[in-house]
């Protein structure tokens, strides 16, 4: 019920918010908050990073995704152009004259253009990936 102050001839009602429950409960908040801040410690999260490999690749080969989406692989400064079909074929074919059967360790390095659709890139890694081809990566510039 409001109060009522009794104020000259007329009793008129006070329609004023009660700010003092509100007040304690954010100071009580508040000293909740300063004493638990000191008690938290900051985690340290372990983020991948250029480098970490545990071993470099003997050979890198590049596929290049050109504007008019047409493929090129390139394998020690030798580019030659190739469809989406053979690709797989050319690139286990370019791991093989490189290594042995018993070490594995050329990496493919996937590289296009801008305006290339993502779709097309999606395909490409598909294609190497589901040919068994372990080690596929995206190149990335930084724009200057």
């Amino acid at each position: 019920m409001p109060s009522v102050a009794g104020r000259g001839r007329g009793r008129r009602t006070i329609s004023e918010i009660n700010m003092v429950p509100f007040i304690d409960v954010m100071l009580v908040l508040l000293i909740i908050f300063m004493v638990t801040a000191p008690l938290i410690t900051p985690s340290m999260i372990d983020l991948p990073s250029v480098g970490k490999a545990n071993k470099q690749p003997d050979q890198i080969i590049q596929v290049i995704v050109g504007k008019n989406e047409a493929l090129e692989i390139r394998v020690k400064d030798q580019t030659s152009s190739i469809t989406l079909e053979g690709l797989a074929g050319a690139v286990k074919q370019a791991q093989g004259a490189a290594n042995t059967a018993t070490t594995n360790n050329s990496a493919v390095v996937i590289s296009a253009d801008r305006n290339v659709k993502y779709e097309r890139v999606v395909k490409v890694m598909d294609t190497l990936q589901r040919a068994g081809i372990q080690r596929v990566g995206l190149s990335v510039q930084l724009a200057p």
